[in-house]
């Protein structure tokens, strides 16, 4: 079973699996990659999770705050080799956990048409569509979601 570890964008495994989640979405969005990373940014991310397999960093994510009563969920990724495992849910789950301790009653996310996966894991852990908000109005490619989270 995989183990998962509370860090922040410091954490050089978080940061070696973001480049590969950059190098995907680079081969997913094509040119639209270069719009999507200026969003991306990971200095000064505080609350981030990378799951271990062993101790090999296999999967990670990350929230920072959206609004003063919600966070935003960013950088979600796991390594092709260990998909379709759970990681991915218990990843974002932890997250949720996490965001709910410090007392956020919500999140948002924004994901791309062309990660249905991603669509289907926010479907399934219960998040609702929403009308694309901040940067993503009126961009086609984005799809944006909504769940509130239990009181800690």
């Amino acid at each position: 079973m995989f183990r998962l570890v509370r860090t922040t964008s410091d954490n050089p495994d978080f940061r070696t699996l973001v480049q590969s989640l950059d190098r995907e979405l680079a081969e997913r969005d094509g040119a639209e990659a270069g719009f999507y990373a200026q969003y991306n940014k990971i200095d000064l991310i505080k609350n981030a999770v990378v799951a271990y397999l062993a101790d090999e960093p296999v999967g990670c994510g990350a929230f920072k705050e959206f609004a003063g009563d919600t966070v935003e969920i960013k950088r979600m990724f796991v390594q092709p080799t260990h998909r379709q495992q759970g990681v991915a849910q218990a990843v974002l789950a932890e997250l949720e956990r996490w965001a709910s301790e410090l007392g956020y009653p919500s999140c948002v996310l924004e994901t791309g048409k062309r990660q249905p996966e991603a669509i289907g894991l926010y479907e399934r852990s219960g998040y609702a569509r929403t009308p694309n908000y901040g940067q993503y109005v009126g961009v086609e490619n984005s799809v944006c979601f909504r769940k509130a989270l239990p009181v800690a």
